[in-house]
């Protein structure tokens, strides 16, 4: 009796540490917090610093297409990124790498992202592929996003998850909108998860609501450098100290 007892009260244990560490997922992970260490690092000086890897995989907009194919790289959220991290960390060395392409969507980022973005041993990682993603709808993004999101766990990685910049020929204020649609998505998998998010759709979804959002943007679907300073700000929420 007591033997039956010690196990329904070990069971009972399990089960409420596995409704913790469910319910502990199941949230965003916290900006100020999420990078902790490497914000450490970041401050040590030579000859004890080391070099840190940014890894920014998606499609044309992380790569810094503008319009007629032309690109802004320097002035693409990637490297505006490096710039905020040179001007508050001064004795940091960091790489920002783009294993992004013009035109890609998720499935084929996850196609090659062990041979491709793994090989880069990436320290925190940014995947933004919503633009492209309507190509192929919510079902397949979302099989490829968690298999690169798993895969990065598993290498050891940190991971923040962008929502898209917006497209002029969508209603941004629209519910409904095949982009919100996917930012949703994207919310989610960074809850359940416990990763990064930069939710740029929802910034740029208010600031729609006082500005006219052309004023941001390149053509329909690339933000121009105004756009991508914004985006790189809020990546920079999660490096300050």
């Amino acid at each position: 009796m007591v033997f039956n007892l010690l196990k329904i009260r070990m069971f009972s244990y399990l089960l409420l540490l596995i409704g913790f560490s469910y319910a502990s997922a199941q949230q965003i992970a916290n900006p100020e917090s999420y990078l902790d260490s490497l914000k450490q690092e970041l401050k040590v000086k030579w000859p004890k610093n080391s070099t840190k890897n940014l890894v920014f995989h998606g499609h044309s907009v992380p790569t810094g297409y503008l319009t007629n194919g032309v690109t802004d790289r320097l002035n693409a959220y990637p490297f505006l990124t490096l710039k905020l991290l040179n001007d508050n960390y001064p004795y940091s060395v960091v790489n920002i790498i783009t294993t992004s392409i013009g035109g890609e969507q998720s499935e084929q980022g996850a196609k090659r992202f062990k041979k491709e973005v793994l090989i880069y041993k990436p320290d925190v990682l940014f995947i933004d592929y919503a633009l492209n993603d309507r190509s192929i709808g919510l079902e397949r993004a979302l099989i490829a996003w968690e298999q690169m999101i798993q895969e990065a766990l598993e290498y050891g990685t940190k991971v923040i998850l962008l929502t898209p910049t917006p497209d002029l020929k969508e209603d941004i204020t629209s519910d409904d909108a095949p982009l919100e649609k996917h930012s949703q998505q994207i919310r989610s998998l960074a809850k359940k998860y416990n990763l990064g998010l930069v939710d740029s759709y929802s910034y740029f979804k208010s600031l729609a609501k006082t500005q006219p959002l052309p004023a941001f943007m390149a053509q329909n679907n690339h933000i121009n450098q105004k756009g991508h300073q914004f985006v790189a700000n809020s990546i920079y929420e999660y490096f300050k100290y």
